[in-house]
């Protein structure tokens, strides 16, 4: 049973396009986040580990992507923010707090919103107003 699931999520993977995989890595550390927030509660040491390690993997996953040719400031900021994140959830899992991961979960959560909208707004062809893209809205 877990071969098929295994084998769905391979093909979602290699088929999805690059704006899919974006939001896909975005899920995974939210969840993965989300969990190690409970282990943590459950002191689930090594349960808590293993989220955190997940997550920051994904986290790093993200950082690598980033063009700062292309992205400029965004992808400057996006770097700083993905830095405060691997620095807060080091922080929680030497400390066995979940508070510095509140604040990670905030930012993925954030970040994943925008990201939605940007990858709608790609697939549509308009911007964050319903304009048209490229076009400014009046008013």
């Amino acid at each position: 049973m877990t071969y098929g699931l295994g084998a769905y999520k391979k093909t979602s993977v290699e088929t999805a396009g690059r704006e899919q995989i974006l939001l896909m890595l975005y899920q995974a550390a939210i969840k993965h986040c989300k969990k190690a927030m409970e282990a943590i509660d459950e002191k689930d040491i090594v349960r808590k580990g293993e989220s955190i390690g997940r997550l920051q993997d994904i986290i790093i996953e993200l950082m690598n992507s980033l063009d700062f040719n292309v992205g400029g400031d965004i992808a400057k900021e996006l770097s700083a923010l993905y830095d405060y994140m691997l620095y807060s959830s080091t922080q929680a899992n030497i400390n066995l707090d979940k508070k510095p991961l509140e604040g990670v979960l905030s930012v993925l959560s954030t970040l994943y919103s925008g990201w939605v909208e940007a990858v709608k707004s790609l697939k549509t062809g308009t911007d964050s107003n319903g304009s048209p893209s490229g076009e400014k809205k009046a008013g």
